[in-house]
């Protein structure tokens, strides 16, 4: 338990940090956007391109595991929609908290926490995961929330909008030339690998201290607290036992890659939901409550799992 503790330690000491530096006003009430956009738009596509660049067709060829993982995330997604759907939400806000029940943080903790647990072979599997929430889950809330805020305008319009978001996301657009690149067979100039590696370096610490930073705000409660325990008990416990099962009982994926599944969907919503929500004006609260309860839910749940895969031998 001491050897899993000490790999979850650093992960959760880099969010308190944040946590604790918005909290003490160390740093201002702009500093998690700001962070933020750091990581979105430079560390992290950094560290994609990085990773992709230096992946081989073969690593990259993984049909189970990206079939455990989408299956996985839609599995969640859909049931949750349609439930919050007959509780009279709004499509936007039934999309909103659908994808929170179903987005695992994979860019922010996945990445720290996969390499510590796995090592580098988990790269290649989080990136896959992480093009999965970031493109296919994120543009399906999109599409939902367009169709329910612009059901006037014609189907085809409502698709151009949301293909125009995707070709301008620096998450999306940076593994998809990073592929290229290794497609292609080309070598980077070293000052550009010099350049890939500072930057994306950065990516994981800075993320985790914007997560920390985000969890320190004050919010809204409203009606959050229990639709948050909720989708929080739904994304920490149903989706990685879902995520389980597709790996070894249906698409019987090795064992080292279905415990990097398994991990990933384990992990605690991000904060691409309450951005959504934020960006579209919806009311968030429900959204950044789940993002709360789950992250510090996961402490127990993350500690739990890697319990139990350390046990196993992995």
């Amino acid at each position: 338990m001491f050897s899993t503790f000490s790999i979850l330690l650093p992960v959760f000491a880099l969010i308190l940090a944040g946590f604790a530096c918005r909290r003490c006003n160390w740093l201002g009430p702009t500093a998690a956007s700001e962070l933020n956009k750091f990581v979105v738009r430079l560390a992290l596509p950094a560290l994609l391109f990085d990773i992709m660049a230096h992946s081989s067709w073969h690593q990259l060829d993984q049909p189970a595991f990206i079939a455990t993982f989408l299956v996985a995330c839609a599995a969640v997604f859909l049931p949750v929609l349609l439930v919050r759907l007959a509780m009279g939400r709004h499509l936007a806000d039934a999309s909103v908290e659908a994808i929170a029940a179903s987005y695992p943080n994979t860019g922010y903790v996945g990445f720290p926490l996969a390499l510590l647990a796995f090592g580098h072979e988990s790269l290649t599997p989080t990136t896959i995961a992480t093009i999965i929430v970031a493109c296919v889950l994120f543009a399906l809330a999109i599409v939902l929330m367009e169709i329910g805020l612009q059901s006037e305008q014609a189907l085809h319009k409502v698709g151009a909008k949301v293909l125009l978001s995707l070709v301008k996301n620096p998450l999306i657009v940076s593994p998809v030339l990073g592929a290229l690149v290794a497609s292609a067979g080309a070598a980077l100039p070293a000052s550009a690998e010099t350049f890939l590696k500072l930057a994306g370096s950065a990516a994981s610490p800075c993320a985790l201290v914007s997560l920390g930073l985000f969890l320190a705000e004050r919010r809204p409660v409203g009606e959050a607290p229990r639709a948050a325990l909720v989708l929080s008990i739904v994304k920490l416990i149903a989706q990685p036992i879902l995520t389980w099962w597709l790996a070894v009982r249906v698409f019987a994926l090795p064992t080292p890659l279905a415990d990097v599944a398994v991990l990933l969907a384990a992990l605690p919503t991000g904060t691409g939901p309450y951005m959504l929500a934020e960006f579209y004006r919806r009311e968030a609260s429900v959204t950044s409550q789940t993002i709360l309860l789950s992250t510090l839910g996961s402490l127990v749940s993350l500690s739990v799992l890697l319990w139990w895969m350390h046990a196993r031998g992995v």
